[in-house]
Protein backbone atom coordinates (compact mmCIF):
# COMPACT_ATOMS: atom_id res chain seq x y z
CA UNK A 1 0.00 0.00 0.00
CA UNK A 2 2.77 2.33 0.92
CA UNK A 3 4.43 1.67 -2.43
CA UNK A 4 1.19 2.37 -4.22
CA UNK A 5 0.74 5.60 -2.34
CA UNK A 6 4.34 6.59 -3.15
CA UNK A 7 3.84 6.09 -6.86
CA UNK A 8 0.36 7.56 -7.02
CA UNK A 9 1.62 11.16 -6.94
CA UNK A 10 0.24 14.05 -4.89
CA UNK A 11 -3.28 13.85 -3.50
CA UNK A 12 -6.06 15.17 -5.63
CA UNK A 13 -6.55 18.92 -5.37
CA UNK A 14 -2.88 19.59 -4.63
CA UNK A 15 -1.59 22.45 -6.87
CA UNK A 16 1.35 21.51 -9.17
CA UNK A 17 4.89 22.57 -8.21
CA UNK A 18 5.88 25.95 -9.70
CA UNK A 19 8.53 25.96 -12.45
CA UNK A 20 11.80 27.71 -11.58
CA UNK A 21 11.60 31.40 -12.45
CA UNK A 22 13.75 32.30 -15.46
CA UNK A 23 16.76 34.41 -14.69
CA UNK A 24 16.26 38.04 -15.62
CA UNK A 25 18.60 39.60 -18.19
CA UNK A 26 19.31 42.48 -15.81
CA UNK A 27 20.48 40.08 -13.12
CA UNK A 28 22.72 38.30 -15.62
CA UNK A 29 24.21 41.57 -16.77
CA UNK A 30 24.84 42.62 -13.18
CA UNK A 31 26.55 39.32 -12.47
CA UNK A 32 28.76 39.79 -15.52
CA UNK A 33 29.61 43.30 -14.41
CA UNK A 34 30.55 41.99 -10.97
CA UNK A 35 32.84 39.44 -12.55
CA UNK A 36 34.37 42.14 -14.73
CA UNK A 37 34.99 44.35 -11.71
CA UNK A 38 36.65 41.46 -9.90
CA UNK A 39 38.77 40.67 -12.96
CA UNK A 40 40.03 44.25 -13.19
CA UNK A 41 41.10 43.88 -9.57
CA UNK A 42 42.73 40.56 -10.31
CA UNK A 43 45.49 40.86 -7.73
CA UNK A 44 42.94 41.61 -5.02
CA UNK A 45 40.55 38.90 -6.14
CA UNK A 46 43.11 36.12 -6.25
CA UNK A 47 44.16 36.92 -2.72
CA UNK A 48 40.74 37.38 -1.23
CA UNK A 49 38.98 34.35 -2.69
CA UNK A 50 40.99 31.95 -0.59
CA UNK A 51 38.58 31.53 2.31
CA UNK A 52 35.02 32.32 3.28
CA UNK A 53 35.95 35.25 5.48
CA UNK A 54 37.75 36.99 2.71
CA UNK A 55 34.95 36.20 0.27
CA UNK A 56 32.54 37.92 2.59
CA UNK A 57 34.87 40.88 2.94
CA UNK A 58 35.16 41.05 -0.87
CA UNK A 59 31.38 40.97 -1.20
CA UNK A 60 31.05 43.90 1.18
CA UNK A 61 33.74 45.83 -0.66
CA UNK A 62 32.02 45.25 -4.00
CA UNK A 63 28.71 46.39 -2.55
CA UNK A 64 30.36 49.60 -1.37
CA UNK A 65 31.83 50.14 -4.84
CA UNK A 66 28.45 49.81 -6.48
CA UNK A 67 26.73 51.84 -3.78
CA UNK A 68 29.24 54.62 -4.42
CA UNK A 69 28.15 54.53 -8.05
CA UNK A 70 24.47 54.68 -7.12
CA UNK A 71 23.84 51.09 -8.27
CA UNK A 72 21.82 48.80 -6.03
CA UNK A 73 23.15 45.27 -6.37
CA UNK A 74 21.38 42.47 -4.47
CA UNK A 75 23.51 40.21 -2.31
CA UNK A 76 22.52 37.23 -4.42
CA UNK A 77 23.90 38.89 -7.54
CA UNK A 78 27.18 39.72 -5.86
CA UNK A 79 27.47 36.18 -4.54
CA UNK A 80 26.64 34.81 -7.99
CA UNK A 81 29.32 37.01 -9.51
CA UNK A 82 31.94 35.81 -7.02
CA UNK A 83 30.97 32.24 -7.73
CA UNK A 84 31.12 32.83 -11.47
CA UNK A 85 34.63 34.21 -11.10
CA UNK A 86 35.65 31.11 -9.17
CA UNK A 87 34.22 28.93 -11.95
CA UNK A 88 35.84 31.09 -14.64
CA UNK A 89 32.53 31.76 -16.27
CA UNK A 90 32.25 34.74 -18.65
CA UNK A 91 35.95 34.23 -19.37
CA UNK A 92 37.16 33.41 -22.84
CA UNK A 93 39.79 30.72 -22.86
CA UNK A 94 41.45 30.51 -26.27
CA UNK A 95 41.84 27.16 -27.92
CA UNK A 96 45.39 25.84 -27.53
CA UNK A 97 47.55 25.91 -30.67
CA UNK A 98 46.92 22.98 -33.01
CA UNK A 99 46.61 22.16 -36.69
CA UNK A 100 42.83 22.24 -36.46
CA UNK A 101 42.94 25.69 -34.82
CA UNK A 102 45.34 27.00 -37.49
CA UNK A 103 43.14 25.68 -40.30
CA UNK A 104 40.07 27.18 -38.65
CA UNK A 105 41.73 30.59 -38.36
CA UNK A 106 42.82 30.43 -41.98
CA UNK A 107 39.29 29.57 -43.03
CA UNK A 108 37.82 32.46 -41.02
CA UNK A 109 40.34 34.88 -42.53
CA UNK A 110 40.25 33.28 -45.97
CA UNK A 111 39.26 36.46 -47.81
CA UNK A 112 42.32 38.43 -46.70
CA UNK A 113 44.67 35.50 -47.28
CA UNK A 114 42.99 34.81 -50.60
CA UNK A 115 43.55 38.39 -51.75
CA UNK A 116 47.19 38.27 -50.65
CA UNK A 117 47.74 34.92 -52.34
CA UNK A 118 46.03 36.21 -55.47
CA UNK A 119 48.25 39.31 -55.51
CA UNK A 120 51.37 37.17 -55.13
CA UNK A 121 50.19 34.80 -57.85
CA UNK A 122 49.39 37.72 -60.16
CA UNK A 123 52.82 39.27 -59.53
CA UNK A 124 54.48 35.94 -60.31
CA UNK A 125 52.45 35.51 -63.48
CA UNK A 126 53.24 39.06 -64.63
CA UNK A 127 56.93 38.67 -63.76
CA UNK A 128 57.30 35.35 -65.52
CA UNK A 129 55.24 36.58 -68.45
CA UNK A 130 57.25 39.79 -68.79
CA UNK A 131 60.55 37.91 -68.62
CA UNK A 132 59.32 35.38 -71.13
CA UNK A 133 58.01 38.02 -73.54
CA UNK A 134 60.61 40.78 -73.27
CA UNK A 135 63.80 38.84 -72.49
CA UNK A 136 63.41 35.34 -73.89
CA UNK A 137 60.85 36.31 -76.52
CA UNK A 138 62.77 39.49 -77.39
CA UNK A 139 65.95 37.52 -78.05
CA UNK A 140 64.02 35.05 -80.18
CA UNK A 141 62.30 37.80 -82.13
CA UNK A 142 65.61 39.57 -82.71
CA UNK A 143 67.23 36.35 -83.91
CA UNK A 144 64.26 35.60 -86.18
CA UNK A 145 64.30 39.14 -87.61
CA UNK A 146 68.04 38.82 -88.31
CA UNK A 147 67.47 35.44 -90.00
CA UNK A 148 64.68 36.83 -92.19
CA UNK A 149 66.79 39.86 -93.10
CA UNK A 150 69.86 37.90 -94.24
CA UNK A 151 67.94 35.06 -95.91
CA UNK A 152 64.97 36.89 -97.44
CA UNK A 153 64.93 40.69 -97.30
CA UNK A 154 68.52 41.50 -98.25
CA UNK A 155 68.78 38.89 -101.04
CA UNK A 156 65.56 40.23 -102.56
CA UNK A 157 66.86 43.82 -102.39
CA UNK A 158 70.20 42.88 -103.97
CA UNK A 159 68.50 40.99 -106.78
CA UNK A 160 66.06 43.84 -107.43
CA UNK A 161 68.72 46.58 -107.53
CA UNK A 162 71.05 44.45 -109.65
CA UNK A 163 68.26 43.86 -112.18
CA UNK A 164 67.39 47.58 -112.21
CA UNK A 165 71.02 48.62 -112.68
CA UNK A 166 71.59 46.13 -115.50
CA UNK A 167 68.42 47.37 -117.21
CA UNK A 168 69.77 50.95 -117.06
CA UNK A 169 73.32 50.05 -118.12
CA UNK A 170 74.03 50.48 -121.84
CA UNK A 171 77.76 50.17 -122.35
CA UNK A 172 79.83 47.09 -121.55
CA UNK A 173 81.80 49.16 -119.06
CA UNK A 174 78.62 50.10 -117.20
CA UNK A 175 77.39 46.50 -117.13
CA UNK A 176 80.75 45.33 -115.87
CA UNK A 177 80.64 47.96 -113.10
CA UNK A 178 77.18 46.79 -112.02
CA UNK A 179 78.27 43.15 -112.06
CA UNK A 180 81.32 43.95 -109.93
CA UNK A 181 79.32 45.72 -107.23
CA UNK A 182 76.52 43.13 -107.26
CA UNK A 183 79.10 40.34 -107.01
CA UNK A 184 80.55 41.85 -103.83
CA UNK A 185 77.08 42.14 -102.33
CA UNK A 186 76.24 38.53 -103.21
CA UNK A 187 79.51 37.30 -101.70
CA UNK A 188 78.64 39.18 -98.52
CA UNK A 189 75.25 37.43 -98.50
CA UNK A 190 76.97 34.06 -98.74
CA UNK A 191 79.08 34.77 -95.66
CA UNK A 192 76.10 36.42 -93.90
CA UNK A 193 77.89 39.77 -93.54
CA UNK A 194 74.94 42.13 -93.11
CA UNK A 195 77.05 45.31 -92.99
CA UNK A 196 78.86 44.46 -96.23
CA UNK A 197 75.57 43.58 -97.95
CA UNK A 198 74.06 46.93 -96.97
CA UNK A 199 77.18 48.74 -98.20
CA UNK A 200 76.79 46.91 -101.54
CA UNK A 201 73.15 47.97 -101.73
CA UNK A 202 74.18 51.59 -101.19
CA UNK A 203 76.70 51.29 -104.03
CA UNK A 204 74.14 49.71 -106.35
CA UNK A 205 71.64 52.44 -105.56
CA UNK A 206 74.28 55.07 -106.32
CA UNK A 207 75.16 53.37 -109.62
CA UNK A 208 71.51 53.35 -110.67
CA UNK A 209 71.32 57.11 -109.98
CA UNK A 210 74.56 57.65 -111.94
CA UNK A 211 73.31 55.59 -114.89
CA UNK A 212 70.19 57.74 -115.08
CA UNK A 213 72.13 61.03 -114.99
CA UNK A 214 72.30 63.06 -118.22
CA UNK A 215 74.39 66.25 -118.41
CA UNK A 216 77.26 68.01 -120.18
CA UNK A 217 80.49 69.23 -118.62
CA UNK A 218 80.88 72.78 -119.91
CA UNK A 219 83.70 75.26 -119.46
CA UNK A 220 82.56 78.40 -117.65
CA UNK A 221 82.80 81.36 -120.02
CA UNK A 222 80.72 84.08 -118.38
CA UNK A 223 82.09 87.60 -118.09
CA UNK A 224 83.92 88.27 -114.85
CA UNK A 225 84.52 84.56 -114.15
CA UNK A 226 87.71 82.63 -114.70
CA UNK A 227 87.72 79.78 -117.19
CA UNK A 228 90.97 78.21 -116.02
CA UNK A 229 93.56 78.27 -113.23
CA UNK A 230 96.94 76.66 -112.56
CA UNK A 231 98.69 75.55 -109.39
CA UNK A 232 102.33 75.15 -108.47
CA UNK A 233 102.48 72.22 -105.96
CA UNK A 234 105.25 72.70 -103.35
CA UNK A 235 106.73 69.27 -104.03
CA UNK A 236 106.77 69.56 -107.84
CA UNK A 237 108.58 71.72 -110.34
CA UNK A 238 105.76 71.54 -112.90
CA UNK A 239 102.35 73.17 -112.73
CA UNK A 240 98.90 71.58 -112.46
CA UNK A 241 96.35 73.01 -114.91
CA UNK A 242 92.58 73.14 -114.36
CA UNK A 243 89.59 74.25 -116.43
CA UNK A 244 86.67 75.70 -114.45
CA UNK A 245 83.61 73.68 -115.43
CA UNK A 246 79.98 72.99 -114.45
CA UNK A 247 77.43 70.22 -115.11
CA UNK A 248 74.48 71.40 -117.21
CA UNK A 249 71.41 69.17 -117.46
CA UNK A 250 69.17 68.59 -120.48
CA UNK A 251 66.89 71.33 -119.20
CA UNK A 252 69.75 73.85 -119.23
CA UNK A 253 70.01 74.01 -115.46
CA UNK A 254 73.28 73.61 -113.61
CA UNK A 255 73.37 70.42 -111.55
CA UNK A 256 75.28 70.31 -108.25
CA UNK A 257 77.93 67.59 -108.16
CA UNK A 258 79.85 65.91 -105.35
CA UNK A 259 83.54 66.65 -106.00
CA UNK A 260 86.66 65.66 -104.04
CA UNK A 261 89.33 68.35 -103.81
CA UNK A 262 92.65 66.65 -104.54
CA UNK A 263 94.56 69.29 -102.60
CA UNK A 264 93.00 68.58 -99.21
CA UNK A 265 90.94 65.42 -99.93
CA UNK A 266 87.66 67.05 -98.82
CA UNK A 267 84.46 66.14 -100.66
CA UNK A 268 81.81 68.83 -101.11
CA UNK A 269 78.76 69.43 -103.29
CA UNK A 270 79.44 72.31 -105.68
CA UNK A 271 78.06 73.85 -108.86
CA UNK A 272 81.53 74.66 -110.24
CA UNK A 273 84.89 72.94 -109.93
CA UNK A 274 88.29 72.90 -111.56
CA UNK A 275 88.82 69.80 -113.69
CA UNK A 276 92.47 68.88 -114.04
CA UNK A 277 93.68 68.77 -117.67
CA UNK A 278 97.03 68.45 -119.46
CA UNK A 279 98.79 71.70 -120.38
CA UNK A 280 98.00 71.06 -124.03
CA UNK A 281 94.23 71.12 -123.36
CA UNK A 282 94.62 74.19 -121.15
CA UNK A 283 96.56 76.02 -123.84
CA UNK A 284 94.03 75.09 -126.53
CA UNK A 285 91.16 76.58 -124.53
CA UNK A 286 93.27 79.62 -123.64
CA UNK A 287 94.01 80.36 -127.34
CA UNK A 288 90.30 79.92 -128.17
CA UNK A 289 89.37 82.53 -125.59
CA UNK A 290 92.15 84.94 -126.54
CA UNK A 291 90.84 85.27 -130.11
CA UNK A 292 87.69 87.20 -129.25
CA UNK A 293 87.21 86.70 -125.50
CA UNK A 294 84.75 83.89 -126.06
CA UNK A 295 85.32 80.15 -125.86
CA UNK A 296 83.70 78.62 -128.92
CA UNK A 297 84.05 74.98 -127.84
CA UNK A 298 82.64 75.03 -124.30
CA UNK A 299 81.73 71.34 -124.06
CA UNK A 300 84.53 69.48 -122.31
CA UNK A 301 82.62 66.22 -121.82
CA UNK A 302 79.21 64.54 -121.81
CA UNK A 303 77.49 62.10 -119.44
CA UNK A 304 74.96 59.96 -121.31
CA UNK A 305 72.18 57.87 -119.81
CA UNK A 306 73.18 54.27 -119.28
CA UNK A 307 76.86 55.03 -118.83
CA UNK A 308 78.75 55.49 -115.57
CA UNK A 309 81.54 57.71 -116.91
CA UNK A 310 81.75 61.01 -118.69
CA UNK A 311 82.86 60.87 -122.31
CA UNK A 312 85.47 63.63 -122.63
CA UNK A 313 85.67 65.76 -125.77
CA UNK A 314 89.20 66.97 -124.96
CA UNK A 315 91.91 65.13 -123.04
CA UNK A 316 91.61 65.42 -119.25
CA UNK A 317 93.47 64.07 -116.24
CA UNK A 318 92.28 62.59 -112.98
CA UNK A 319 91.84 65.15 -110.23
CA UNK A 320 89.86 68.26 -109.37
CA UNK A 321 89.82 71.27 -107.07
CA UNK A 322 86.89 73.09 -105.53
CA UNK A 323 88.64 76.29 -104.39
CA UNK A 324 90.88 78.73 -106.28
Amino acid sequence: MADAAATAGPPAGTPPAAAPAPQKLDDLMLAMDVVDTLRHQESLATKELDDDARKAELVERLKRIYAGQGIAVPDAIVAAGVKALEESRFVYTPTPPSLARTLALLWVDRRRWGLAAGAVALALVLGIGSYSYFVVGGARRTAEAARIEITETLPANVAKLKRTALDEAVTPEAKARVGEIAGRAEAALARRDVAAVKAGLTELDSVVATLRDVYQIRIVTRPGERSGVWRQPPSKSSRNYYLVVEAVGADGRVQPRSITNEEDQTTTTVTKWGQRVPQSTYDTVARDKQDDGIIQMTRLGEKRRGDVDVRWTLPVQTGAITKW
